[in-house]
Parts: structure tokens; sequence; C-alpha cells
């Protein structure tokens, strides 16, 4: 999720989160932002790298919409409309739009942001099933999504309490919707896109195992102490252990270890012990 503000005034924090050496294709840069100029600029400038530009109408952070962005936007369908028209004409890959269903239950505005999106030129939509209001609490609200497909002919994603094979397919036959997007349910759980394909196929799933488990944690540190440093990335890492460990034995006695700890190396060593001991009981 970048910042065309960022980008614009050519902020160098805001440019390393563009690195993307050895990802895997494609690659989709999320952008962000309410002032066209800023959006037309960030365009030109994310399309050198990405595949895929999303720009992002649906963030309920404060701080993203006091300024202004996210889904503050969902408040003001002109400017958003000039904003995903500048981005589309000034990016050189496919310009996806995603938002949430409203402001608030007295201002749904999906259906008619969507219809928006479409005729400003975005390739594709991904819609949120809950209000800004809402934030992350309740239940999203299936049926909007379902509303939205039926009103565009671009492909819809789909966005909202998939934690599971069962419930992406629930979301497919209930809204008819071209994809689904994951959030919160892959922290701590990377491996829930491959467990859901899987489902969807028919094909047998086993549950993943403590060593796997492992496994992708320790890969995990590597990749965040390599894109951060050791002192930044190790601290940037506690939040992330604490959803891979969570409802396993012993969880919280191992959060409070991670939390003091400041060295890879010390916390390589903690966490295999833990996984170790774990798989011997």
């Amino acid at each position: 999720m970048i910042s065309s503000k960022g980008l614009f005034y050519h902020d160098e924090k805001t440019q390393q989160l563009l690195h993307m050496k050895n990802e895997t294709r494609p690659v989709a840069v999320q952008i962000f932002g309410s002032d066209v100029e800023a959006m037309a600029y960030a365009a030109k400038y994310v399309s050198q790298f990405a595949d895929v530009i999303d720009i992002n109408m649906g963030c309920p952070a404060p701080k993203i919409v006091k300024n202004g962005d996210g889904s503050r936007l969902l408040q003001n369908l002109p400017l958003a409309e000039k904003m995903i028209k500048a981005v589309v004409e000034n990016a050189t890959v496919p310009v996806t739009v995603k938002f949430r269903k409203g402001w608030d239950e007295q201002h749904i505005v999906a259906v008619e942001f969507a219809q928006m999106a479409e005729k400003a030129g975005a390739s594709a939509i991904t819609i949120h099933g809950r209000t800004r209001e809402e934030f992350y609490t309740g239940t999203a609200d299936w049926e909007i999504i379902r509303q939205v497909k039926q009103a565009v002919s671009i492909p819809v994603i789909g966005n909202g309490d998939i934690k599971d094979g069962e419930t992406a397919l629930e979301m497919f036959e209930q809204t008819q919707v071209d994809g689904v997007m994951i959030g919160r349910a892959s922290i701590g759980n990377p491996w829930i896109f491959q467990k859901i394909q899987q489902y969807l196929k028919g094909e047998p799933m086993s549950p993943i195992t403590l060593q796997e488990r492992l496994q992708i944690i320790l890969e995990h540190i590597e990749l965040q102490v390599e894109e951060l440093g050791e002192n930044t990335g190790i601290k940037e890492m506690r939040k992330h252990l604490s959803y891979y460990i969570k409802n396993l034995p012993d969880a919280a006695q191992m959060r409070q270890a991670i939390n003091r700890i400041e060295t890879k190396q010390e916390l390589i060593d903690c966490l295999t012990e833990y996984f170790e001991g774990k798989n011997k009981m």
C-alpha cells in the first residue's frame, strides 16, 4: 500500500516499499491518495514495476481517512472518479479499484461506486462487504457484493470473512464473483491460499505440520531481516509470530519470550526449540 504523495515528493521510504526483486509475477501494487496530480504521477511511476495497479479506496484507518484518502472517497464519488480516470490514463498496466460498501449504513454506495469505477476505466474491482464505520467488526455483507457483481460487466472480486475453503466456496456460490480476496485470515497463516485452492479443486488436504509451520516462520524471518535489517526486522516480526503460534500450547509464555528477543539467531534458536519440543509431545 503505497502513498501517491510519498512517490510524488520522492520519499525514500515510500520508494523502498516498491522493492520486489525476485518476486513471483504477476505483482500488483496498491496506491492510495486523494490528490489527482499525485495519483497520476504514481500511476506512471508504479507502472515501471507492477503488472497491475490497484487503487485503495476502502482503507478505514483514521490516519488515512483524515487526509481524505482511502474510504473517505466513498463520500466523494466525483473526486474518486477523477482519480480513477487519471490513474487509468497514466498507467501502462491494468488498473483495479478496491472499496467498501459505503461510509456507514445510511450511505451505502457500493453499486453506484462500482458502476462509476467501470465507466472510469477500471479493469476490475474488489468490494469489501463492510462500511467504513464497521471497520472489521460484525459480519461482511455478501448480499451487497452480489448486487455489485450483477451491476457491472468487469470482473468483481469479493472480500470479507473468507477464512478457509468452505467460506471461499460459499462466497463464490452466493455472489457469483469472479475471484475472492483474503486479508486478515492470511496473517500467520500464509498457506491459506494453497489450502483454499485445494479445497475448490476437490483435492485431498492434510493439516500443516509443526515442522512445516516452523520452516515457513524461519523463511519469513530471513526475508524480514533481509528487507528491514536485523533490529527493525526482528521487532516487526514479533506481531507476525503472535499469529503464527496462536492456539498452540504455551503460546502466551512463548509470546512473552519472543518479545524480549532482539537478535535473529536467538529468535531462530528459541523457535526451533519450541517447535521441536512440541513435535515430541
